[in-house]
């Protein structure tokens, strides 16, 4: 058989390969890195996938912060529909916006290659910088939580929508600054918006900048051609984060931050839980083996002992 031949029977030439996603720009451009690694890895034709784009719950409620409606599940329920009917092969998502507890149907079986895990700050050019009671818009706990920490005088205020419409409200003075990912800026050619902040100042959500591609669980077919794309380094330290956060059994109104790094064998992960306004925090790390899912469930334990009742109370404890 040719190696055309076994690349057509490769990609089910039948119909191209579908791949779910929110129609956001940012969400469109991640579903496109995720076509064109099909692409270049399997050697297929352009006409071998097809993008299909669908609105969130979570794009359609602009007034009110997401944890008050339905939190991250808002993300992706229509995209599971989809996948669970069958309309679609896979679903992207960024991983920061998924629920640690997902149906069993489903299986994470990608992750591409993580981006920039910083936050980018717009409006100034660091925190400290920001004027006295500046008001800054966003819609993470953990952001608010801590940006409170350090400068308890801001107003902070909630700010919803997609990142080009967030840039806007900045633009037209409706806040003094916002908090955007710095992964999402760059995917969008937005390279040189915002200064970047230091992961020692404001450590990143858990799986901030993460790319994942879901698929059934019973499509063994499917599943393979995804784990042909996977980044090994970021699914490890995802899941590190995932697992971590996890335990907590946080919410969508908990602040709470996690980055883990892989050095070949090694997993190296840096957490912190918050109050809502920053007024208490309990950091801690943990090194441990890439094969070692306990690690990140004692660290949970142990931040969680170390805080206060109200602390603790945050995160359902």
């Amino acid at each position: 058989m040719s190696e055309n031949a076994k690349k057509e029977i490769l990609a089910g030439l039948d119909r191209p390969l579908r791949i779910g996603t929110r129609q956001s720009p940012l969400a469109m451009a991640q579903a496109e890195m995720t076509a064109n690694a099909l692409l270049s890895t399997h050697g297929w034709r352009p006409e071998q996938v097809e993008l299909v784009p669908m609105i969130a719950s979570g794009d359609k409620i602009l007034d009110r912060a997401l944890a008050d409606v339905g939190g991250k599940a808002l993300w992706t329920k229509e995209l599971d529909h989809a996948l669970g009917n069958g309309e679609i092969d896979c679903a992207v998502h960024s991983m920061k916006d998924v629920e640690t507890i997902r149906p069993e149907a489903f299986i994470l079986a990608a992750m591409l290659e993580r981006a920039d895990i910083h936050d980018r700050l717009i409006g100034a050019e660091s925190i400290d910088a920001l004027a006295e009671s500046a008001i800054v818009g966003t819609a993470s706990p953990r952001r608010k939580a801590q940006l409170l920490r350090q400068r308890p005088d801001l107003d902070i205020r909630l700010i919803r929508g997609n990142v080009q419409t967030r840039l806007q409200k900045i633009a037209d003075g409706d806040y003094d600054a916002t908090l955007l990912a710095a992964a999402g800026l760059n995917r969008l050619d937005m390279e040189d918006v915002g200064s970047e902040i230091s992961d020692e100042i404001m450590l990143p959500a858990p799986a901030q900048g993460a790319v994942g591609i879901e698929t059934r669980s019973d499509d063994r077919h499917v599943r393979q051609l995804m784990r042909a794309i996977s980044s090994a380094k970021t699914f490890r330290a995802v899941i590190a984060e995932r697992l971590f956060l996890k335990q907590l059994t946080a919410d969508c109104h908990s602040p709470v931050a996690a980055l883990a790094t892989i050095d070949g064998a090694k997993a190296y992960l840096r957490a912190e839980i918050l109050l809502p306004d920053g007024s208490e925090f309990v950091s801690g790390s943990s090194d441990f083996d890439i094969g070692d899912v306990s690690a990140p469930v004692i660290l949970a334990d142990k931040l969680l002992g170390q805080a206060s009742a109200e602390l603790q109370a945050i995160f359902g404890k």
